[in-house]
C-alpha cells in the first residue's frame, strides 16, 4: 500500500514539475511562433521597457495604446480584401432587385465575372460598390448579413473560412500586449460595422475598440421600434491620413505601438512615432508565396493595387527605425491550419 502511495506521489510530483516547466518556458518565450531575430526581440524589448516600473521608458497602463491595421496585418488580404469579396457576393444576391445593373458599371462586369474591368474605375468604383451593397438596412440587419456570409464564405485559394485566414504570430502579439496592460485597437480602412461583427471572437478586440471607415447612419422608428439605418452616403474613410484622424477622434490617445503592412498605414506609424518616449512601429512584409502570398513591390516583389508595400515605404522604415517583419523568415507558422 505504501508502494502504491509512493508511486502516486511520485507521478503527481513529476506531472507538476512538467506543468511548471512548461509554464516557465512559455513565460520565457511569449512569442513561440516567431523565429528568434530582430523583429521578435524588438517587440519583447519594447514591452519590457515600457512596463518595467522605474524604467526611464515606463508608460502607465492607461497610456499603453497599440493600434493594428487589419487587412494584410492581422488576416489575409489577397487576392482581394475580404470585405470586397463580401460586396461582390452581395451584388449577386441583390441583382434581381436591380435590373439596371445589367448595363451599369461596375455591376455589369461583376455579374459577368469580369473583376478586372469592374475595378478599373479605381476608388470611385469601389465606393459605388460599397454604397450599393452595404446600405439600405438597419445596423442589426447588416450585422446578421455579415454573420451569415462569414459562416459560409471561403477563401478562393485555401478553401478555408475567412476567419481562419488569421495570422497566428500576430494573435500572439495581441495577447502578449494585453497581458502586459496594453489596450489593443483595430484601425483599418475596412468598414467599421463589417469588422465589429467578428473582431472580438477572432482577435479578442471588442467592438468599441474598432476604428474603421463608415457610411452615414440615422435614427428612425420602424413599426414603433427604434433602429439605426445605414444610408448610401460616405461618412469617413479610415485610411492613410485618415487613420491618425480616426485615432484622435475615437481613441483620444496617441498610440505607443502601431502595426501595419502597406502604404495605407504609413501615416499611422508616423503619428505613433511622433509621440514622446519609447515607440514601436512595425510593418509586415508579405514575402512568402508558398505559405501565403508575395507582394510589394518593395524588394523586387510583385506589385499589387490593394495593399501595396512600395520601395519608398521600405526605405522610410529603414531610415526611421521601423521594424519590417518577413513572413517567410520571422514566422514559424502563418495560419492555424499550416502543417
Amino acid at each position: 500500500m505504501k508502494t502504491v502511495r509512493s508511486l502516486r506521489f511520485l507521478f503527481i510530483t513529476l506531472v507538476g514539475a512538467l506543468v511548471l516547466a512548461t509554464n516557465i518556458a512559455h513565460a520565457a518565450d511569449p512569442l513561440p511562433l516567431w523565429h528568434d531575430g530582430i523583429a521578435k526581440q524588438s517587440i519583447v524589448d519594447f514591452v519590457e521597457k515600457v512596463t518595467k516600473p522605474g524604467s526611464p521608458d515606463f508608460v502607465p497602463a492607461a497610456e499603453r495604446i497599440a493600434t493594428f491595421d487589419n487587412d494584410g496585418t492581422l488576416w489575409c488580404e489577397q487576392p482581394m480584401p475580404v470585405q470586397l469579396y463580401f460586396a461582390l457576393d452581395r451584388v449577386k444576391a441583390l441583382a434581381p432587385q436591380h435590373p439596371e445593373w445589367k448595363t451599369q458599371e461596375p455591376f455589369s462586369s461583376l455579374l459577368k465575372g469580369d473583376l478586372k474591368t469592374a475595378l478599373a474605375g479605381g476608388d470611385h468604383a469601389l465606393l459605388e460598390l460599397i454604397m450599393a451593397t452595404h446600405a439600405g438596412m438597419t445596423t442589426v440587419e447588416f450585422e446578421q448579413v455579415v454573420k451569415d456570409w462569414l459562416a459560409t464564405a471561403t477563401h478562393p485559394k485555401t478553401g478555408k473560412h475567412y476567419t481562419e485566414m488569421v495570422y497566428q504570430p500576430m494573435l500572439e502579439v495581441l495577447a502578449y500586449l494585453r497581458e502586459n496592460g496594453f489596450k489593443t485597437y483595430i484601425v483599418s480602412g475596412g468598414g467599421i460595422e463589417f469588422m465589429r461583427v467578428w473582431t472580438e471572437q477572432v482577435y479578442g478586440v471588442p467592438p468599441e475598440q474598432v476604428v474603421g471607415s463608415s457610411i452615414k447612419t440615422q435614427f428612425e422608428l420602424r413599426d414603433g421600434k427604434p433602429v439605426i439605418v445605414r444610408l448610401p452616403e460616405l461618412n469617413f474613410i479610415d485610411d492613410k491620413g485618415g487613420k491618425p484622424v480616426g485615432i484622435n477622434q475615437f481613441i483620444g490617445r496617441r498610440p505607443i505601438a502601431a502595426f501595419g503592412n502597406s502604404s495605407g498605414d504609413q501615416e499611422m506609424l508616423e503619428y505613433t512615432q511622433g509621440g514622446k518616449g519609447a515607440r514601436l512601429m512595425l510593418l509586415v512584409l508579405h514575402d512568402d508565396a508558398t505559405r501565403e502570398y508575395a507582394y510589394g513591390p518593395a524588394r523586387g516583389l510583385p506589385d499589387v493595387k490593394l495593399g501595396a508595400f512600395p520601395a519608398a515605404l521600405d526605405e522610410q522604415a529603414k531610415n526611421q527605425g521601423w521594424i519590417v517583419v518577413s513572413m517567410k523568415d520571422d514566422w514559424k507558422r502563418i495560419f492555424a491550419f499550416d502543417k
